[in-house]
C-alpha cells in the first residue's frame, strides 16, 4: 500500500518538455531534404564516370558546393535524430540505450563532418 497521492506517483514520469520541438525539427529537416536531395542528384548524376578534373571543377562552383554541404549536414542531423527516437522507443535498458545514442551521435557527426570537409577541401582548392 502506498501513501503517495496520484500527483506524487506521476511526478517525474511526464514529458521532458522537448518532445514537440524534437518532432517539429524532424519534420522541418525532412521537408528541407526534398529540394536538397533533388539538388544532390542533379549535381552528382552528371559526374558519374566523369574525369577527375571535371568533378573538381563542378565542386568548385560555390552554389553547388553549398548545396552539397547543406545536403550532408541536414541528412546526417536528420539521421541522428531519427535513430535516437528509434533507440529510445525500442531499447529498454537505460545503459544500452545511452550507449547506442552516444555511438549513433558519434557516427553521424563523424561521417557528416567528413563529407562536409571533403566538399570544402575540393571547393577551396586552387
Amino acid at each position: 500500500m502506498s501513501y503517495k497521492t496520484d500527483k506524487g506517483r506521476v511526478i517525474g514520469l511526464g514529458s521532458a518538455k522537448t518532445g514537440a520541438e524534437h518532432w517539429l525539427g524532424e519534420r522541418i529537416k525532412a521537408f528541407a531534404l526534398i529540394p536538397l536531395t533533388l539538388a544532390f542528384f542533379c549535381i552528382m548524376a552528371p559526374m558519374i564516370g566523369a574525369p577527375y578534373e571535371q568533378v573538381v571543377a563542378t565542386l568548385q562552383n560555390p552554389v553547388k558546393a553549398i548545396a552539397l554541404i547543406l545536403f550532408f549536414a541536414v541528412t546526417f542531423k536528420h539521421l541522428e535524430e531519427g535513430l535516437q527516437v528509434v533507440i529510445e522507443d525500442y531499447v529498454h535498458g537505460k545503459g544500452a540505450a545511452l550507449t547506442l545514442i552516444v555511438l549513433t551521435k558519434l557516427f553521424c557527426w563523424s561521417f557528416g563532418l567528413a563529407a562536409i570537409f571533403a566538399i570544402a577541401k575540393i571547393a577551396f582548392s586552387a
